[in-house]
């Protein structure tokens, strides 16, 4: 268990957030993390890189790539703990993301086992909704879904 120290190593980090210690370098060499480093060379992270290291990964499964976690990390305070207002700064730009991807969701959960607008008329069903291929004519792909 770890105690209240400000700072953690990258063992106790990987322990933690349940990462491998060579992600949580890629992460670094990536600048999403900024560990201090001691004396003799071994890296120190603050213990509220235990959240931003949580964020990355759910970050990573909705889907974001690096470029764009890296581009709402570095608003993050270097050096100190984030706040709760810092957090809540995250959340509110990324907030029109996360519902793009749950409207995204749920249109696919409710479509993929019908017609989904893709032009091939296979089943039964897209003769009715996409009879002639009408959702063609807004685009390719699967109109049905993605529109």
């Amino acid at each position: 268990m770890l105690g209240p120290e400000k700072f953690i190593s990258i063992g106790q980090l990987a322990s933690r957030t349940g990462v491998a210690v060579s992600a949580i370098r890629f992460y670094e060499e990536k600048g999403l993390l900024q560990p201090l480093r001691t004396s003799g060379n071994q890296r120190k992270f603050l213990r509220s890189d235990i959240r931003r290291v949580s964020f990355i990964l759910i970050a990573q499964k909705l889907g974001l790539a690096l470029a764009e976690i890296e581009d709402q990390l570095k608003n993050l305070p270097e050096g100190r703990n984030p706040t709760q207002h810092d957090w809540q700064k995250i959340s509110r730009r990324m907030r029109a993301q996360i519902d793009e991807k749950i409207l995204l969701l749920t249109r696919t959960r409710s479509q993929l086992d019908q017609c989904i607008g893709c032009g091939c008329l296979s089943l039964q069903k897209c003769q009715l909704y996409n009879k002639d291929d009408r959702l063609g004519l807004k685009g390719p792909g699967p109109r049905a879904v993605l529109d």
